[in-house]
């Protein structure tokens, strides 16, 4: 196996891991104001993920940062080609993270409102947009040669597309795949991570948004099969995702909150393999020719360049698990309104560290 092939699996591992992970606490922002009634409750959700949000949002950063090293023509490309798109998915990003610092520096109910829906739409954005942005990685984008070069030049490729082409109908099922199962896989933690009134409606509402979402993700996963280029592999994998999602939502039904959690996640994986799978060799397709297709060896870096990535990640990678591993661990326990100490005065502490019982 050459070593751009396994840096392409590293980083679908790496966004593997970005969605399971950050989909969990995405999907507990998007669900304040279905699950939490009242501050309270709010208070209690907001802190379920207080421990882990930033630090599952480090996968982000390391996938972009790995895709710029390794395949530097395909994060140009997608980039370039994805900019207004991507910037929305930072700002949400942003002030979805000012938010969780800033509610709780201020004795108001409004003041926590306006943050509570900076949360909200912080958490969609990204949600939906990933969804729409691999649905044109994957299904296709308008990608060319620029005007006077050959189309098998490496650098020589450009994007000629616009927002509306992004908005195409197969991106947009996809974005509602991800939006819907990145709520759905939230409440399922939510269900995992508490106790009391707060389980109860997390789980209802996982049962309720999960179905919504299994409508979603058979359409698009179906949908996609008619872009793969490994169907033989896909189509299985698809479907494979469908049982673990039925059995995430039966566990939950039955409160076996441990286990709809590792299948919830283990549906995130099998829907993420298959369109990586589905890609492969291709990094980028091209809807206007396929001889414009960014692949894995066209848009790569040289070998010297991966071979020092792949030592670096050998060493690093290994510490970064068992140090984010750790951190779930201490904070492991289920959290309920009766350990939420009243709100703090204006300035003196963050709301996010007023957990107490881990």
């Amino acid at each position: 196996m050459d070593l751009q092939t396994i840096w392409f699996i590293l980083i679908a591992v790496l966004w593997i891991g970005y969605f399971i992970l950050d989909g969990f606490d995405l999907g507990v922002g998007m669900l304040l104001p279905i699950i939490g009634k009242d501050d309270l409750r709010r208070r209690v959700m907001i802190n379920s993920i207080a421990t882990v949000w930033d630090g599952n949002e480090v996968w982000l950063l390391v996938a972009g940062g790995a895709t710029f090293a390794a395949f530097p023509l395909w994060y140009a490309t997608m980039f370039s080609g994805y900019y207004l798109a991507l910037f929305l998915v930072l700002l949400g990003l942003i002030l979805r993270g000012v938010a969780f610092e800033y509610r709780g520096k201020k004795d108001s109910v409004s003041w926590r409102k306006r943050w509570d829906a900076a949360i909200v739409v912080g958490s969609v954005l990204p949600a939906l947009l990933f969804g729409v942005a691999f649905g044109n990685v994957v299904g296709g984008s308008p990608i060319e040669p620029v005007a006077g070069t050959q189309p098998d030049l490496a650098g020589q490729l450009n994007y000629t597309g616009n927002l509306l082409d992004l908005l195409n109908p197969f991106s947009l099922v996809m974005g509602l795949m991800t939006l819907t199962v990145f709520m759905a896989h939230g409440a399922i933690f939510l269900a995992l991570k508490t106790s009391g009134e707060v389980r109860e409606a997390s789980r209802k509402a996982a049962l309720r948004i999960g179905l919504v979402a299994a409508v979603f993700a058979v359409v698009a996963l179906l949908w996609y099969q008619a872009y793969s280029g490994n169907v033989a592999l896909t189509l299985p994998l698809a479907l494979l995702a469908a049982v673990a999602w039925l059995a995430a939502l039966g566990l939950t039904m039955k409160g076996r909150d441990g286990w709809a959690f590792l299948f919830s996640s283990l549906t995130v994986l099998l829907a993420v393999t298959t369109l990586f799978v589905g890609l492969f060799p291709n990094v980028m397709v091209s809807s206007i020719d396929t001889a414009y297709n960014l692949t894995i060896t066209n848009a790569s870096s040289q070998q010297y360049t991966l071979t020092v990535m792949t030592v670096v990640a050998v060493i690093m990678t290994p510490l970064v698990l068992l140090y984010q591993g750790w951190t779930y661990w201490v904070f492991r326990k289920r959290i309920s309104t009766s350990m939420i100490p009243p709100q703090p005065e204006a300035g003196r502490a963050d709301d996010r560290y007023a957990t107490t019982g881990h």
